[in-house]
């Protein structure tokens, strides 16, 4: 038997067949279950489950205490905070069986989704996208938008780094932290410079 190139906990259970990429970290545990993704250099942290056909890509950090069920895909560089939420059905209840009615997550290129925040389900949520800690996201998220609250609204923008931007008058913003420059319209929502 060829020898691993991934790392899990002795503590852990993952089902057969699954995907996990080089380099990639299970901590204590938890349970990958089959059929499950998991792309190169992750961090599973303790206490998490991930569903039957989740996908999660390269880098992507799972914090402990997070389920992850059918339907949500993330991908490159998501952040998914301790104890966040994610639902898979709309309206559940215990007597009937929805398996066929799970709406999908889809969680774009390096958004974090802040300390427990619940996202609910048939919603995607923008690239580099920040989500504060407790929100409750139930719609979809543009690009590099943060949102608080409960239900979550937009309070502002986010550098790709994760620093608040502002714009002037000319819809122009310079990260204050790596400089990267970003222009908004109410068009196409925020983009960065070219």
């Amino acid at each position: 038997m060829p020898e691993k190139d991934y790392f899990v906990h002795e503590s852990s259970y993952i089902d057969e067949p699954c995907q996990i990429g080089k380099g990639t970290k299970i901590w204590h545990f938890s349970h990958i279950m089959q059929n499950s993704q998991i792309g190169e250099n992750c961090n599973i942290g303790q206490n998490v489950v991930i569903s039957p056909g989740v996908v999660l890509g390269n880098g992507v950090k799972v914090q402990n205490n997070v389920s992850i069920y059918t339907g949500v895909i993330c991908e490159d560089d998501v952040f998914l905070g301790p104890s966040c939420v994610f639902t898979n059905v709309i309206n559940p209840r215990s007597f009937i069986e929805r398996k066929d009615e799970f709406k999908s997550i889809l969680i774009k290129k390096g958004a974090t989704i802040g300390a427990n925040a619940t996202i609910i389900c048939g919603h995607t949520i923008g690239r580099y996208a920040l989500i504060g800690a407790g929100a409750v996201v139930s719609k979809d998220v543009p690009d590099y938008a943060l949102l608080v609250g409960n239900p979550s609204r937009i309070i502002g923008y986010v550098c790709q780094c994760g620093q608040r931007l502002t714009f002037n008058e000319a819809g122009q913003a310079q990260c204050p932290s790596c400089d990267e420059r970003y222009i908004f319209s109410k068009e196409s929502g925020v983009r960065g410079k070219e």
